[in-house]
C-alpha cells in the first residue's frame, strides 16, 4: 500500500511522539512523506510544514522563541498557526500576508502528541483503560522500523505467527494450530475476539504474567481502529489484564514509526516498569526480525484463490477490503467513521 500517494489517509489521526520526548528545539518529524516539525507553546504543540516559506530552509533547524519557530537561516519566526510575525531585517515593515507556512492539528492524548494532516474523518481511538482506576500505564517504545504500516497490522492480528516467530518467547512449534477467532466489523474498522494457550519461558516471563505453570492461557478481545491502530486486551487466568496499545504511524511507503504503550491492573511493586518494557521487548523484536525481511509495500487487492490463505489471514484481508473500500468511496462521500 503506497501510504503517501493516498490522499484520504491524510484524514486520520496519528501519534508522532511522546508529548515528554519534546524538548526544548523543535522537533522534525516525517508523517506519511510529509516533511513536519513540532514544537511545545503554551497552550499545547504547534505542528506546521518543515519548510520556511522564504528560502525552503527546514524550520527544525532553527530554535524556539517565546513559543514561536524561529528559521536558523534567515530569522523569520513563524506562531503556531504558521503566520509570519517577524521578520528581523526589516522591522519596521508590515509582514506580508502570504508569508505563511501550512499548520497542521494537534492534539494530547495519552501522553503523545497526535497529528492530523488534514480534516479527520474521526476522532482519536478511546481506550477505556486510560481513565479506568486500577491501571497502570508504561510507556514501551518508539522506534523506526523498515516496514509499510499495514504489515504491522495485519501481523498484530496473525495468531498463526506465534509458533514460529516467537518461539523463543511464547510460542509453541509443537502446536501451531490457532483458536477460533471472531470478527465484528464496526465503520471504524473491527472487534476480534480469540483464545489461545501459550508457553511462557524463563522467570522474567513468568512473572510479567503472574504464572509460574510454564504455560498459560491468554484471553485477547483487540480492535483495530482504520488506519493503523491496535488495541488488544490480554486477559490471563490469574486476573491480570494486559492492554497493548501499538500504533504503526506511517512515516514514508516503507518506514513506518512503531510506538508501543501498556496498561496493567497491577502495581510496581507486582512488576516494574523496567521488568514489563523488557518482558514486551523481547517478544517485539522477533516480530521486527522478520517483518523487515518482507516486502515493506503490501498490495491491497486480495487474491481470489482462496487456497493461498490460511483462516488466520482473515484479519488482514478485512483489513484491506475495508481500506480498499475506503479508498474507493472517499470522493464520494466524507462521513465521519464514527461508532
Amino acid at each position: 500500500m503506497i501510504v503517501s500517494k493516498q490522499p484520504v489517509l491524510r484524514k486520520f489521526w496519528y501519534p508522532v511522539v511522546q508529548l515528554a520526548r519534546l524538548g526544548e528545539k523543535p522537533m522534525p518529524f516525517t508523517l506519511l512523506g510529509e516533511n513536519i516539525v513540532l514544537w511545545k507553546t503554551a497552550d499545547g504543540v504547534a505542528c506546521l510544514k518543515d519548510r520556511c516559506c522564504h528560502r525552503t530552509a527546514k524550520l527544525s533547524l532553527g530554535f524556539i522563541e517565546d513559543g514561536a519557530v524561529v528559521c536558523g537561516y534567515h530569522g523569520w519566526t513563524f506562531d503556531a498557526t504558521g503566520a509570519c510575525i517577524r521578520i528581523p531585517q526589516q522591522p519596521d515593515q508590515k509582514v506580508p500576508a502570504k508569508a505563511k507556512v501550512p499548520a497542521y492539528r494537534t492534539q494530547i492524548k495519552y501522553g503523545y502528541v497526535w497529528v492530523a494532516l488534514d480534516e479527520p474523518l474521526s476522532d482519536i481511538p478511546v481506550i477505556p483503560e486510560a481513565s479506568e482506576p486500577g491501571f497502570r500505564q508504561v510507556h514501551q517504545f518508539y522506534e523506526t522500523w523498515n516496514i509499510g504500516a499495514l504489515r504491522l497490522m495485519e501481523n498484530s492480528f496473525d495468531a498463526a505467527h506465534v509458533a514460529f516467530v516467537h518461539r523463543g518467547t511464547f510460542g509453541d512449534v509443537q502446536s501451531p494450530r490457532v483458536g477460533d477467532r471472531s470478527i465484528d466489523e464496526k465503520p471504524w474498522g473491527f472487534v476480534s475476539r480469540q483464545s489461545n494457550d501459550v508457553k511462557v519461558r524463563g522467570d522474567l516471563a513468568q512473572k510479567a504474567v503472574h504464572t509460574s505453570d510454564g504455560k498459560t492461557t491468554r484471553h485477547t478481545e483487540s480492535e483495530w481502529y482504520m488506519p493503523f491502530v491496535r488495541r488488544s486486551s490480554i486477559h490471563y487466568p490469574h486476573g491480570l489484564i494486559h492492554v497493548l496499545v501499538t500504533c504503526a504511524t506511517p512515516m514514508t511507503d516503507d518506514t513506518s514509526m512503531i510506538l508501543q504503550w501498556v496498561y496493567r491492573n497491577d502495581t510496581e511493586a507486582d512488576v516494574s516498569t523496567a521488568e514489563v518494557i523488557a518482558f514486551d521487548r523481547a517478544i517485539t523484536f522477533e516480530d521486527k526480525t522478520i517483518l523487515e525481511s518482507c516486502e515493506a509495500d503490501v498490495p491491497l487487492s486480495i487474491v481470489d484463490d482462496e487456497e493461498l490463505h490460511m483462516m488466520s489471514d482473515k484479519p488482514g484481508l478485512v483489513m484491506r477490503r475495508m481500506l480498499t473500500q475506503l479508498l474507493k468511496s472517499h470522493g464520494e462521500s466524507e462521513q465521519r467513521l464514527t461508532a
